[in-house]
């Protein structure tokens, strides 16, 4: 017995050697003889990984739980027993959007200037929820705030009218740069909630002001730019012939297509691209009501009412076909963004029920790494040359208190810095300039400024009104003064590409 303890504590200085090696650059799971201790496809940042000890299971009783537990605890075990959640073929629906308002849009506000690049944000009204003492917030309606870019001013911004006021979860700009989308209320009788249905206002991007409101059969919550001509939208939650995810046409203000989670076989959380397909994050469904369901269930765990849940995944869908070509199980729980590289060959998604990251191969599914990032991790961003991945540490289902971004190396995971944030900053994402990230305050109505070579704050940006800051797009002015997208939550567009070199010199 005491040959066993000896042989075992040398076995373990030799995966801490191993683990220690990894931490001086020498590769995941690489010791000087080659790979030590590390499952197939797991590179688990410095944390050594051992067989099971099956003298203890032996020795020590176990119950008919215990059992079961030691029956599924294996992430293997979801990987070896997967089974399709989707329908298969053919999975779009449709649903007649209305136009039910059209307005004036009213007198420019700004006027940008060619070989400019400016910034859209939009607020909401209910950031002193964690900043008392800090900024009180006075905006009383939903606001579409614009500033340069390059000086991080704020230049002006349109108030909605307050029967649109509702919850703000994101920004969104057509491609062409004229128009920015927002959430509004349906009408001045309703008082939406989080699982209500609501309208979408599209806002003028120069009077700021609104000039159409449409139905859109369920409720915003993200969007983004999809093939340059279209925007991908998801949604929290729909009317029973609404849709979860969608595609929509600016010029037309009409839904093209979308899909519905009964096709999806399971909660749709948020949708993401890489350019040509869908990306969206899935949850096993039934631990609350629909639309919160999974954020219910991790809630649920952080607290200790819950152990473990079932699979989070994510479903690729073929626009040009509308079938979910692929379905990505992943080791963590309740995803909340996914991160795609610029040569579409991984796939990051943070999950703020596991507080940790996984980095995911998407040609074949397996798991490149999982790693621990900060308390409740919200959205992310590749650093220029995609060595780097910044998380935001929002504390998603764990309360809320979330104030760092936690930075990841991307080759093996393993942690690199923790940069101290603002409350709540959910949306990060890299500038076109390729030298900054910036982070979205929901608790602060604040942007934060990290240039990402030293890793240092380098400016905050006051929302007016210290409205809740959601989503963030950066529009270029050309030199005969036409106007582009060239960032929000999908990417890169207009032909920019940090990690080929390729990008806004402001």
């Amino acid at each position: 017995m005491k040959l066993l303890r000896l042989l075992s504590y040398v076995g373990l200085c030799l995966c801490l050697q191993a683990a220690n090696a990894q931490n001086q650059g020498m590769g995941p799971g690489m010791g000087p003889g080659g790979p030590v201790g590390m499952a197939p496809g797991m590179a688990a940042g410095q944390i050594p990984i051992f067989p099971p000890d099956l003298e203890a299971l032996e020795q020590f009783p176990q119950s008919e739980r215990d059992r079961i537990v030691s029956g599924i605890e294996s992430f293997q075990t979801v990987l070896d027993g997967w089974e399709r959640k989707s329908r298969t073929g053919n999975i779009m629906s449709t649903y007649q959007n209305e136009v039910i308002a059209e307005l004036e849009p009213g007198e420019p506000k700004f006027e940008p200037e060619p070989g400019k690049t400016y910034f859209y944000e939009n607020t909401g009204v209910i950031t002193n929820r964690f900043s008392v003492g800090r900024n009180i917030t006075t905006a009383q309606s939903n606001r579409v705030v614009v500033g340069d870019a390059e000086t991080k001013e704020v230049i002006a911004y349109g108030e909605l009218a307050p029967e649109l006021r509702t919850s703000v979860h994101t920004t969104v700009v057509s491609p062409d740069g004229r128009y920015v989308y927002i959430i509004g209320a349906l009408s001045a009788e309703t008082q939406p909630t989080l699982l209500s249905t609501t309208a979408m206002v599209k806002v003028d991007a120069l009077t700021l002001e609104p000039v159409k409101i449409v139905t859109m059969g369920g409720r915003l919550h993200h969007g983004q730019i999809f093939r340059d001509n279209l925007l991908l939208i998801d949604t929290f939650a729909r009317a029973d012939d609404g849709l979860d995810v969608f595609l929509y046409d600016t010029e037309t203000d009409e839904i093209v297509g979308g899909v519905r989670d009964e096709d999806l076989g399971g909660s749709s959380y948020t949708s993401y691209t890489d350019g040509e397909y869908i990306y969206i994050l899935m949850q096993p469904a039934g631990y609350g009501p629909r639309g919160m369901d999974a954020f219910v269930g991790a809630s649920s765990m952080n607290v200790g009412r819950l152990t473990t849940m079932r699979p989070f995944w994510v479903a690729r869908i073929n626009p040009d076909t509308w079938e979910v070509e692929q379905e990505y199980p992943y080791p963590g729980y309740r995803g909340d963004w996914i991160v795609i590289d610029s040569a579409s060959e991984y796939m990051y998604v943070p999950a703020g029920g596991s507080s940790s990251v996984t980095k995911i191969d998407i040609e074949t599914g397996a798991i490149a790494w999982h790693a621990a990032a900060g308390i409740g991790p919200y959205g992310a961003t590749l650093n220029a040359d995609e060595s780097e991945i910044w998380v935001a540490d929002k504390g998603e289902t764990t309360g809320f208190m979330g104030r760092t971004v936690t930075v990841l190396d991307t080759a093996s995971g393993r942690g690199v810095e923790t940069v101290f944030a603002g409350y709540m900053i959910d949306h990060v994402l890299l500038a076109p300039n390729g030298r900054e990230v910036w982070g979205t305050s929901n608790a602060e109505g604040v942007l934060y400024v990290f240039d990402t070579a030293t890793r240092e704050q380098m400016a905050t940006i006051e929302m007016p009104g210290y409205g809740d800051a959601h989503g963030l797009v950066w529009v270029h002015y050309d030199e005969n003064g036409d106007a582009r997208v060239v960032r929000d939550q999908g990417g890169f567009h207009g032909g920019l590409d940090p990690a080929e070199g390729i990008f806004l010199d402001y």
